[in-house]
């Protein structure tokens, strides 16, 4: 617990006149997330916590200065080139994860940085990223750990056979859905015993 770290963030957000629920739509992640790092019950990795530096006005140095120590809590990823798919789809899957670190990312770049420096257990991936594809990103994820489980999104089922071959666990039609997600969890394959999961 780093409550140094915890009272500053909460201090920067509040004179920035921003609530928990802003910061949480900038930065991808829910406003539970941010409020357990203003708690000092969790603590963001160092991506976050450059997103953060941004979202709060401040050096990224000075708040990686103030963190000390990192948590084994299991890392859960959303990856979609559309911010509001990504915000909707989140909440959902707190709700089923609830004891996990759930992250998004609009580029695909910066879900392989978070990657190369966190374990990532569960991938969701949209297969359509703009210039990007999902069947390539799922591939370089899996390079980086191969025991990330991936979940393929899209509105297309034109894709699933495509998908199957990438060693992806699952697929779903969007816009995914806490029972859609609960369906897919038998067919993954590394599902760590950390995560905790709503039934």
């Amino acid at each position: 617990m780093n409550q140094t770290f915890a009272d500053t963030i909460r201090k920067l957000r509040t004179e920035r006149g921003l609530s928990q629920a802003q910061i949480a739509e900038q930065m991808y992640v829910t406003r539970s997330t941010v409020a357990r790092w203003e708690s000092g019950s969790r603590m963001p990795d160092a991506v976050m916590i450059a997103r953060l530096a941004k979202c709060l006005g401040t050096n990224t140095e000075f708040l990686f200065g103030l963190v000390s120590g990192r948590e084994d809590t299991p890392n859960i990823i959303m990856v979609d080139d559309e911010g509001i798919i990504l915000s909707g789809g989140l909440p959902v899957l707190e709700e089923v994860f609830p004891d996990a670190n759930i992250t998004g990312f609009t580029r695909p770049s910066e879900a392989v940085s978070y990657a190369q420096n966190n374990r990532v257990a569960l991938a969701f991936l949209d297969i359509e990223l703009g210039k990007h594809n999902g069947l390539e990103l799922c591939r370089e994820l899996q390079q980086i750990n191969p025991q990330t489980d991936v979940i393929f999104l899209t509105a297309y089922m034109d894709y699933s056979l495509d998908a199957w071959k990438t060693g992806a666990s699952g697929f779903l039609i969007k816009p995914i859905t806490a029972a859609g997600i609960r369906s897919q969890l038998p067919r993954l394959r590394f599902l760590p015993g950390g995560m905790k999961t709503n039934e």
